[in-house]
Formats: structure tokens, sequence, C-alpha cells
């Protein structure tokens, strides 16, 4: 059953990348939010909200990526299109 190996395979990348895309920009977006507050201190309250609001939304993708990784491990679609190949 190579499907199996190989849905387990592309789990793990929509995991593993999601997660690496995930930290790099939660980094990067963070590092600017430091900048932007050190020239404008003024501005840092408005500049915050925007930051969880954005790092939520890059959680949020995420999390999306995981669950559907999760549910290909687990309810295989592909599975149900084997058993019915002749052999």
């Amino acid at each position: 059953m190579e499907v199996i190996s190989f849905v387990a395979l592309a789990a793990g990348l929509i995991i593993g990348l999601g997660a690496l895309g995930a930290c790099i920009g939660i980094g990067i977006m963070g590092s600017k939010y430091l900048e932007a507050a050190a020239r404008q201190p003024e501005l840092m309250n408005e500049l915050q909200t925007k930051m969880f609001l954005l790092a939520g939304l890059i959680d949020a993708a995420f999390i999306i990526g995981t669950g559907i990784a999760l549910w290909f491990a687990t309810a295989n679609p592909f599975l149900a299109q084997i058993a019915n190949l002749p052999t």
C-alpha cells in the first residue's frame, strides 16, 4: 500500500512546512513591530493590536493545514478509490 506511505509523507510535509512558514512569518512580523515601535512609540498600542490580529491569522492558517493533514492521515479518502480498483 504505497498510498498510505505517500499520505503519511504528505501529511508530514504539510505540517512541517506549515510550521516553518508560520514561525518565519511571526518572527519577521515581530521584528518589524519592534522596529516600528522604536521609531514611533506613540503608535505602539495600535501596532500591537494589528500585530496580534495578524499573528492569529498566521496561526489559523497553520492550524487549518494541520487539521487537513490529520484528516488525510486518519480518514483517508484515497483508500476508498484503491479498494474499488480491479486486481
